[in-house]
């Protein structure tokens, strides 16, 4: 369980699945659409926070597991990865869940430990190729 209560004064706490880097996370439901504020090191990154329920949600149905696949948003994300699918048009918002403009992806690197750290998925620690799945 990740610590902190996901607010701005008590972010949660966590690592990138290799373990790699540490970063925070919190709600900020004043915004429209709500977001998740990511702070890793000096950059902010900010995900529709909606991409909890339905990255679960596909998940779900997807049924096993399923390569993360991070990548910067400059970069094509690999076919068939949670972070093809974090921006793909065929998802419920139609397109990217990073809303930053030139800082819209690594979708598959920072959502899935917040995702395990509220106990919605299982996530693989290994310094390369790690997979979630649904809880």
């Amino acid at each position: 369980m990740a610590q902190g209560k996901g607010t701005k004064d008590d972010p949660w706490q966590l690592k990138t699945p290799p373990g790699t880097a540490d970063y925070t996370m919190y709600k900020d439901e004043s915004k429209d659409p709500p977001v998740l504020v990511c702070q890793v090191g000096t950059t902010t990154l900010l995900y529709d926070l909606r991409c909890l329920e339905d990255l679960h949600a596909m998940l779900k149905a997807h049924g096993d597991w399923m390569e993360l696949g991070s990548a910067d948003e400059q970069k094509p994300a690999k076919e068939g990865t949670v972070e093809a699918w974090g921006r793909s048009e065929s998802n419920p918002v139609g397109g990217w869940y990073g809303l930053k403009k030139g800082l819209r992806g690594r979708f598959g690197m920072y959502i899935p430990p917040l995702m395990e750290a509220l106990g919605l998925a299982e996530v693989e620690h290994n310094p390369k190729g790690n997979r979630m799945r649904a809880i």
